[in-house]
């Protein structure tokens, strides 16, 4: 119950503060509105770097089923543990979407532009090509995955670790973002468009799920792939 309260919040933190950035950035009349991409991505980076802290020697910190997919793939994590880590990333998803709605509710209002409503809770190409659409996600996961287990067994000095981690990610969203909005992430994508979904948000539009297995599948499929390539190279 420890690590299933540990994941569940540390993923509803790094949603609130991930979507909570995207929200303060493309909604209307916040005081950070079109302040740009580099606010984003260094918004998720401290998003992921915050919980990692705070529950990294409790859980793991994984909030993210690609990593606990991968790591249980080459035996780095128990598969009796899966379910229970995955149902709790995807509630904290769900959950750390609901309270960014919450938070900035009267800006929603005021935004009639009803993609960037659901570009707040779950990402969406730039141009929808579906096996474009798929490699992006599935190398951008690649990559993170694949580094974290490279720092897993890189000498560092105590609480450097999770800023690495957040580095990554912000590096992941500079560079490779723009195409797919780098979900990288499951519970990140799936967890929070369910909430658009569900919320009775003014003037939302439609959940667009006929993309929404892209941000959930390829992230998987790179995740294990990575944690399998670094497993047979190291």
């Amino acid at each position: 119950m420890t690590n299933f309260l540990a994941e569940m919040l540390g993923t509803m933190i790094l949603i609130i503060l991930g979507d909570g950035v995207v929200a303060n950035v493309v909604l209307n009349k916040t005081k950070a509105q079109n302040s740009g991409w580099i606010v984003i991505t260094s918004g998720w980076a401290l998003g992921v770097t915050i919980p990692v802290f705070i529950f990294g020697t409790t859980s793991g910190a994984h909030f993210n089923p690609a990593v606990t997919l991968g790591l249980a793939a080459i035996g780095k994590f128990s598969w009796a543990s899966v379910p229970s880590y995955l149902t709790a990333q995807f509630i904290g998803g769900f959950l750390g979407a609901v309270i960014v709605w919450v938070f900035y509710r009267p800006h929603f209002k005021e935004t009639e532009d009803q993609g960037a409503k659901l570009g707040v809770f779950c990402t969406g190409p730039a141009i929808r090509d579906t096996f474009s659409n798929f490699i992006c996600e599935f190398i951008g996961t690649f990559i993170l995955v694949f580094a974290i287990l490279g720092i897993g067994n890189t000498h560092m000095v105590d609480g450097l670790a999770p800023i690495v981690v957040g580095l990554i990610v912000w590096a992941i969203g500079i560079t490779l973002g723009g195409t797919t909005g780098y979900a990288i992430n499951p519970a990140r994508d799936l967890g929070p468009r369910v909430a658009h979904y569900i919320l009775p948000i003014h003037g939302k539009g439609h959940s667009d799920w006929g993309y929404a297995w892209i941000p959930v599948i390829a992230p998987i499929t790179g995740g294990i792939v990575a944690a399998v390539f670094y497993n047979i190279i190291f």
